[in-house]
C-alpha cells in the first residue's frame, strides 16, 4: 500500500485536512494513531482495517477555514490523441514557477499496457541499466568481502600488538610474556614435530617438566641457574634464545604488516565507495524505468497501444507575516510578533491516459491523450512542511531508493565504526617524526587527479545510532490561528482558482469542474 500525498497531508493534520464526515470519534482515532505509529504507519493501519483514509484540501466557508464550507478544488479535462501531452505538463509548471512557488514533484510513476512498442522499449533499457548494475553490485561485494577479512586480521594483529605493548608495563608484563611463549610454542616450535617443547614434554620420558621450565626462565643465563636434569637444562637454553630473538623480530614484522594492512584497508575502502557511486546511477534509473503494477485497471488493455501516467507536482511560496503586516493586510501589531514561517501550498496532480507514438525515426515517444488534472490548495506552516517531507521518505515511495542504499553506501556504513577504529589511530612520535619529513616533499604525480592538494576538513558523519527524531508541530498561537492561517488560506484559494482559470482559458476548456 503506497500512501498518497494528500492522505499524508491529511495525516500530518487531521483537524484541517482528514475528511472524517461528521463523525468525530474516527477524527480523534486517526489522531491518536499517528501521535503513536506516525503519520505513514497511522495510514496503513487504517487501510489495513478496512477505514479509507479520505483527505481533503482547505475548505472555506466565506472568509474562515470551516468544514461546512467548500473545498478549495479544481479539475479539468483535456482529451486529444493528436497533440502530445507534454505542453499540458510543462505550462502549468511553468505558470507555477512565474507565480513565485517553488515546485517539487513528488510522484512519477508510469504503467504501459505489455502489448505496446513502449512496454518493449523500456523493458530493453531496463534490463541493460538491472545488468550494468548487478555487474558493479558483483564488483562491490568482492571488495566488500576483502574489507570485511582485513578488518577481522587487523583485529587478530591488534590483540597481538597489545601483548607486547603489555611488556612495557611492569603490571602485566609477567603475564604478557608468558602469553607469548605459549603463542610462539603453538605457532613456531610447533612446526619442528616431534622435537617440540609439547611433543616432547608430552610424548617422551624424562621431558615432563620441559613446558614449565621454558615458560620459568626468563633468558639464557636465568635458564643455567634452574635445578635441572642437564638434558633438560640445554633444550631450554636454545629454546629461550630462539624465543628472544623471535619476540624482537615479530613485534617488528607485525607492526609493519599492521600498517601495511591498514593502508591496504584504506585503499579497499575508497574502492568501494568508488565502486557504490559508480552502481547508483544505474540501479535508479533501473528503479525509475520500473512500471507499476495495475492489472486491474480497466485502461489498460493487454494488447492496446496504451500508458497510464501519474505525476505530483507541490507548490510552496512562503508568506513574510511582518511584511503582509506592513502592507495592511494583517493586523499592524503584526509585525513585531514572532510567528512560524507558513506558506500557500498548491498540490498538481495529473493523470495521463495516452497512446505512445515514436517520433519519427527518433528513439523516443511522445504521448497524446486524455489529461486529468487536479488543483488542490493548503495551508501550511513550516513544521507541517517539515513533517511531511520525513513521512515521505518514511513512505513506499522511498522503498526502493532504500534498497539502493542499502546495497550501495549502507554497506559501508555498517562497517564506518570499525573501520574508523583502524583508520584514526594514533601513531607512535617516532613514526610521525619520521613520516613528516616525508609528508612535507612527497609529490605524488597522480595525487593532483584526486584533489589531494585541496586538504578541506573532512565532514564529520553522524553516526547511525544517533537517528534523527521526527519533527513535533507546534501548536499554534491565537494569532496563527485565528488570522495567519485564515489569510494564507484565502490567499492560496484565490491562487489555485486563477492557476486553474488561467489554463483554462489558454486552452479553450470545455470539460472542466
Amino acid at each position: 500500500m503506497t500512501a498518497s500525498i494528500s492522505q499524508i497531508i491529511a495525516a500530518v493534520n487531521p483537524e484541517l485536512y482528514y475528511d472524517y464526515g461528521k463523525d468525530k470519534s474516527k477524527l480523534i482515532k486517526f489522531k491518536e494513531l499517528v501521535k503513536q505509529e506516525g503519520a505513514y504507519e497511522a495510514i496503513k493501519t487504517m487501510e489495513e482495517t478496512g477505514e479509507e483514509v479520505k483527505s481533503q484540501p482547505l475548505v472555506m466557508d466565506g472568509d474562515k477555514i470551516s468544514s461546512g464550507g467548500v473545498p478549495v478544488e479544481h479539475k479539468l479535462i483535456y482529451d486529444s490523441s493528436s497533440e502530445t501531452l507534454e505542453p499540458i505538463y510543462f505550462f502549468i509548471l511553468d505558470l507555477m514557477n512565474d507565480f513565485g512557488f517553488g515546485v517539487e514533484k513528488l510522484v512519477d510513476n508510469f504503467t504501459s499496457s505489455p502489448g505496446s512498442g513502449h512496454f518493449a522499449e523500456l523493458g530493453q533499457r531496463a534490463t541493460i541499466m538491472q545488468q550494468q548494475g548487478s555487474k558493479l553490485l558483483g564488483d562491490i561485494n568482492t571488495v566488500l568481502r576483502s574489507v570485511l577479512n582485513l578488518i577481522y586480521d587487523l583485529r587478530d594483529f591488534k590483540l597481538r600488538l597489545q601483548l607486547y605493548d603489555d611488556l612495557k608495563d611492569d603490571k602485566n608484563k609477567e603475564a604478557a610474556l608468558l602469553s607469548l611463549k605459549q603463542l610462539w610454542m603453538d605457532k613456531v616450535d610447533f612446526n619442528k614435530g616431534n622435537s617440540s617443547i609439547k611433543a616432547m614434554a608430552l610424548g617422551q620420558a624424562g621431558f615432563q617438566t620441559l613446558i614449565d621450565a621454558f615458560l620459568f626462565a626468563k633468558d639464557a643465563e636465568h635458564a643455567k641457574k634452574i635445578d635441572l636434569n642437564e638434558r633438560v637444562k640445554r633444550i631450554i637454553i636454545s629454546r629461550v634464545i630462539e624465543f628472544n630473538h623471535w619476540l624482537g623480530e615479530s613485534e617488528k614484522e607485525l607492526r609493519k604488516r599492521y600498517k601495511i594492512e591498514k593502508t591496504y584497508l584504506k585503499s579497499q575502502v575508497n574502492s568501494l565507495k568508488i565502486y557504490s557511486r559508480w552502481a547508483r546511477p544505474y540501479l535508479k534509473a533501473a528503479q525509475e524505468l520500473e512500471m507499476n503494477e495495475k492489472s486491474r485497471e480497466p485502461a489498460l488493455i493487454k494488447t492496446f497501444n496504451t500508458i497510464l501516467l501519474e505525476l505530483t507536482l507541490l507548490g510552496k511560496r512562503s508568506i513574510n507575516v511582518k511584511d503582509e503586516a506592513i502592507a495592511g493586510n494583517l493586523p499592524k501589531d503584526f509585525q513585531k510578533l514572532k510567528t512560524m514561517n507558513y506558506y500557500n501550498c498548491v498540490l498538481v496532480t495529473f493523470r495521463f491516459r495516452g497512446i505512445p507514438q515514436r517520433a519519427g525515426q527518433q528513439p523516443h515517444y511522445v504521448f497524446g491523450g486524455r489529461a486529468e488534472i487536479s488543483f488542490k490548495g493548503y495551508a501550511l506552516n513550516e513544521d507541517e512542511l517539515k513533517r511531511i517531507d520525513e513521512e515521505l521518505k518514511e513512505s513506499d515511495l522511498g522503498d526502493t531508493l532504500r534498497l539502493i542504499e542499502g546495497a550501495t553506501t549502507e554497506s559501508i556504513e555498517n562497517l564506518q565504526e570499525e573501520i574508523n577504529s583502524f583508520m584514526d589511530e594514533k601513531e607512535d612520535e617516532s613514526e610521525k617524526s619520521s613520516t613528516s619529513e616525508e609528508s612535507k616533499d612527497s609529490s605524488n604525480p597522480f595525487r593532483a587527479l584526486f584533489g589531494g592538494y585541496n586538504n578541506k576538513p573532512e565532514k564529520k558523519e553522524e553516526s547511525k545510532d544517533e537517528k534523527k527524531e521526527k519533527t513535533v508541530v507546534r501548536k499554534e498561537s491565537f494569532a496563527e490561528k485565528e488570522y495567519i492561517r485564515p489569510y494564507v488560506a484565502n490567499e492560496i484559494r484565490e491562487t489555485t482558482f486563477t492557476l486553474f482559470d488561467i489554463y483554462k482559458k489558454a486552452h479553450g476548456m470545455a470539460s472542466f469542474t
